[in-house]
């Protein structure tokens, strides 16, 4: 069973640049279809990005389009998404899930089976 970690979130102003790493504690990423999931408050947690296993991109929310990319280095057992061009609507706490089933699909939270604890990206205008 793998355990996503989360890091590299923090505060930034609108227009600038995070990139938020998300770790495999306990197993290996290499197996799984890994996700990024973001959740503001008072709102649902919603789908940011996918990638396949083997680095091929699955999609970007519209809303991010063009400012952030996945990406996945399995030697080191890690995803990355950098955020360019932040705006205060990107505030959330971000989170990574792997998917271990194909039951849901990858733009639901119900298709990740392991999630890690979030880290939050606040952005300021």
């Amino acid at each position: 069973q793998v355990q996503p970690v989360e890091s590299g979130g923090g505060s930034v102003q609108a227009g600038g640049s995070l990139r938020l790493s998300c770790a495999a504690s306990g197993g290996t990423f290499s197996s799984y279809v890994i996700g990024w999931f973001r959740q503001a408050p008072g709102k649902e947690r919603e789908f940011v990005a996918a990638i396949t296993l083997n680095g091929g991109i699955l999609d970007y929310t519209n809303s991010v389009k063009g400012r952030f990319t996945i990406s996945r280095d399995n030697a080191k057992n890690t995803v990355y998404l950098q955020m360019n061009t932040l705006k205060p609507e990107d505030t959330a706490v971000y989170y990574c899930a792997a998917r271990g089933s194909y039951s849901s699909s990858y733009l639901s939270t119900a298709g990740y089976d392991y999630w890690g604890q979030g880290t939050q990206v606040t952005v300021s205008s």
